[in-house]
C-alpha cells in the first residue's frame, strides 16, 4: 500500500465546522487532569459518546449476560420502525389473545391488558416503555409477526443488522429463557440506534408515567427525576440470576450526548447510582466536538489518468469526536491514501482513511473520500501519465 501521510491541525477548523452549540477551546487551555474512571459496582458496564461512538469508561462489557426488560428495547426499535416506514399506525388496534394476556406473567411487570379486548398500538407501545409490560410486548409481537418465535426471529435480523454481535433474543419481553442474552457493549449500540434512527419512538423513553385501564404506573428509570442530570430515556430491567440492569442516556447543555449501561447491579437504587457515577464522569471531563462536517475538504492530491491533474478529498459525513475537556486545539489529523489515485473515480469513493488524535493517542478513523467526479482525460494524457508512473515505478 502506498502511503500518503501528512499531519493536519484541526484547531484552526473548529470554530467554522464544530456544532453550534458546541464551546470552542481556547487557544492555551491548560491541560485538564483526568482521572481514572469510577469503579462500577456491577457484573458489567460501558460508557459511551453517542455521536462518535467511543469508549469513555467499560469493563466486562462483551460477557453474555441476560438483558431482562432490556430486551424492549430492540420490540421498541422494531414498533418505531414500523411506525416510521407506515407499516402500522399508532391507531390501529391489536385484538388481545390469550397467550397475550396479562393473567399470564404473574409477579412481572404487566399493563394489565385483558383477552379479546382491542387496544391501540399507542397504548401498547407505551404500555412497553414506561410500564415495560410484557402482556403488551407479547401482543405487539403476534400483531406484528404473527407469533412470538417470528418476531423473535425479526429481532435477531435487526440485531445482526445493527452490529449486536453478541446478542440473541428468544422472546420480546427478556423474561428468562436459555439462549437469551446480550452485553452491555450491544445493549449501549442499541440505545445509540434507537435513540438516532427512531426519535419520535425513543421520545416516549422521558415520560415518567402511563395510565392504562384505570391503572398508573410510573416509568422505573429514577434518574429521569435526578435534577442534576438532563436523562431522557431509556430502560431498566432485572433478572435474578444477573440483578438490575439499566440503559440510560443523557445531553448536557453543549449539546453533548453519552449513553451508560449498567448490568447486574444489586438493587434499582444500585443500578441508578452506578449510571449517574459514569454519566457524571463523562460529562464532566470529556466534550465532544465535530471538527469536520459533511463535505469538508481536507486535501488537494494529484490524480492520474484523469480529465483534470487534482482532485478534492475529504469527507462524506459529519465527524464527531470525544476529547478530553478544553484539549479540542490537541486535535490533528494524518491520512493515508490506499494507493496512487487513478481515473475514473466516483464522487463519495473511498480512496484512503483519516486518522484522527489527541495528541500522539489515535481517538477515530473515518473513510476518505473523492469529493468531485474525475472521468477518464484523453488518450494523449492518458499515455503521458503512463510513462510517468512506469518510469517513476523503475526508481522505487
Amino acid at each position: 500500500m502506498s502511503k500518503f501521510a501528512r499531519s493536519v491541525i484541526l484547531a484552526s477548523l473548529i470554530s467554522a465546522t464544530a456544532q453550534a452549540n458546541t464551546p470552542v477551546p481556547t487557544p492555551n487551555a491548560a491541560p485538564m487532569v483526568v482521572p481514572a474512571a469510577p469503579e462500577i459496582s456491577a457484573k458489567a458496564h460501558i460508557l459511551i459518546d453517542y455521536y462518535s461512538g467511543q469508549v469513555l469508561a467499560e469493563a466486562n462489557a462483551d460477557e453474555r449476560l441476560p438483558p431482562a426488560s432490556l430486551t424492549k428495547m430492540m420490540t421498541s426499535y422494531i414498533i418505531g420502525h414500523e411506525l416510521l416506514e407506515g407499516n402500522i399506525k399508532n391507531t390501529d388496534m391489536v385484538t388481545i389473545s390469550k397467550n397475550a394476556w396479562s393473567k399470564n406473567y404473574t409477579d412481572s411487570s404487566k399493563m394489565f391488558i385483558e383477552v379479546g379486548k382491542q387496544v391501540s398500538v399507542d397504548d401498547l407501545n407505551k404500555g412497553i416503555i414506561i410500564q415495560s409490560g410484557n402482556d403488551a410486548c407479547v401482543a405487539m409481537a403476534e400483531f406484528l409477526a404473527g407469533s412470538t418465535d417470528s418476531f423473535a426471529s425479526l429481532m435477531n435480523a435487526w440485531s445482526a443488522k445493527l452490529g449486536m454481535k453478541d446478542t440473541q433474543f428468544k422472546n420480546p419481553h427478556g423474561l428468562d429463557e436459555e439462549g437469551h442474552y446480550s452485553t452491555a457493549r450491544d445493549m449501549a449500540r442499541l440505545g445509540q440506534a434507537l435513540i438516532h434512527d427512531q426519535p419520535e419512538e425513543y421520545k416516549i423513553y422521558a415520560q415518567k408515567s402511563f395510565v392504562f385501564n384505570g391503572i398508573t404506573q410510573h416509568n422505573r428509570n429514577r434518574l429521569l427525576w435526578d435534577q442534576s442530570l438532563q436523562v431522557d430515556g431509556i430502560k431498566t430491567g432485572h433478572v435474578s440470576q444477573v440483578g438490575y440492569n439499566l440503559v440510560s442516556s443523557a445531553t448536557n447543555n453543549e449539546g453533548m450526548r453519552l449513553i451508560a449501561v449498567v448490568l447486574g447491579a444489586s438493587s434499582e437504587g444500585s443500578r441508578a447510582a452506578e449510571s449517574k457515577k459514569l454519566l457524571t464522569y463523562g460529562f464532566r471531563f470529556f466534550q465532544s466536538l465535530t471538527p469536520y462536517k459533511a463535505g469538508t475538504e481536507l486535501v488537494t492530491q494529484k490524480i492520474w489518468m484523469g480529465d483534470k491533474p487534482e482532485v478534492k478529498l475529504g469527507v462524506d459525513k459529519d465527524v464527531s469526536v470525544l476529547v478530553t475537556r478544553g484539549q479540542g486545539n490537541n486535535l490533528k489529523a494524518d491520512f493515508q491514501l490506499e494507493s496512487e489515485l487513478k481515473a475514473p473515480l466516483a464522487k463519495g469513493q473511498r480512496v484512503g482513511t483519516v486518522f484522527l488524535k489527541q495528541g500522539d493517542k489515535e481517538i477515530k478513523q473515518v473513510p476518505l473520500v473523492a469529493l468531485e467526479e474525475v472521468q477518464e482525460g484523453g488518450l494523449m494524457s492518458r499515455l503521458w501519465d503512463y510513462l510517468v508512473l512506469l518510469v517513476t515505478s523503475w526508481f522505487k
